[in-house]
């Protein structure tokens, strides 16, 4: 089991020693969302099932990589009634469209800690661009040996462009939910010749 305490970490910027192929853990990682409900109050969720990999080149971050996938019907907003609707045919259509997926283009803007990730989310039937601001979190060697990386950011997509209930309302609650979505990730992953289930 990974426990941040029993691990080396370093917020150093990222250094060749960093460079090669990960897997995100979803036991200590989160992919998760908000958006703005009858515009008083945020209703926040996440995805419980998703995977992805990183390439990265310590010594040129810019030339690194990424790709993520997500388990739609796994969003989660603490609700059941609106995580059903959440999941259903006015916003995700899980049971359509079972996967939403981010590939990279290109790292933009980069300096020590942060940097902007360009690329493409697939949500249902559309895929569109989109820029994730990001900062390195660190880097740290586990109890077990396994070297980690952690980064963190968000980014804001609109859901009358990805086909997300437009002029919905959630089915627990009423009112209005903004267009805008933040789409929040906290990442950490292993080293892929070093990833061993906990």
């Amino acid at each position: 089991m990974y426990n941040r305490k029993d691990s080396t970490l370093s917020h150093a910027p990222p250094g060749e020693g960093l460079t090669g192929v990960y897997v995100i853990d979803p036991a200590h990682s989160t992919i998760g969302f908000s958006a703005r409900h009858a515009l008083v109050t945020d209703v926040r969720g996440k995805f419980t099932a998703f995977e992805g990999i990183l390439k990265l080149d310590g010594s040129r971050l810019t030339r690194s990589e990424a790709y993520f996938s997500v388990q739609t019907g796994s969003a989660d907003t603490g609700l059941p009634e609106r995580d059903a609707h959440v999941r259903g045919p006015d916003f995700l259509d899980s049971a359509t469209f079972p996967l939403m997926s981010f590939r990279s283009s290109g790292i933009l803007d980069a300096t020590d800690h942060r940097f902007h990730l360009a690329g493409h989310l697939r949500i249902k039937d559309a895929e569109l661009p989109l820029r994730i601001g990001l900062a390195f979190g660190g880097a740290s060697r586990d109890a077990l040996g396994r070297d980690r990386v952690a980064f963190a950011g968000a980014a804001t997509l609109r859901r009358s462009d990805r086909g997300l209930g437009r002029n919905a309302a959630l089915a627990a609650g009423g009112g209005p939910v903004s267009d805008e979505l933040e789409l929040i990730l906290d990442i950490c992953a292993v080293r892929l010749n070093e990833a061993v289930a906990d």
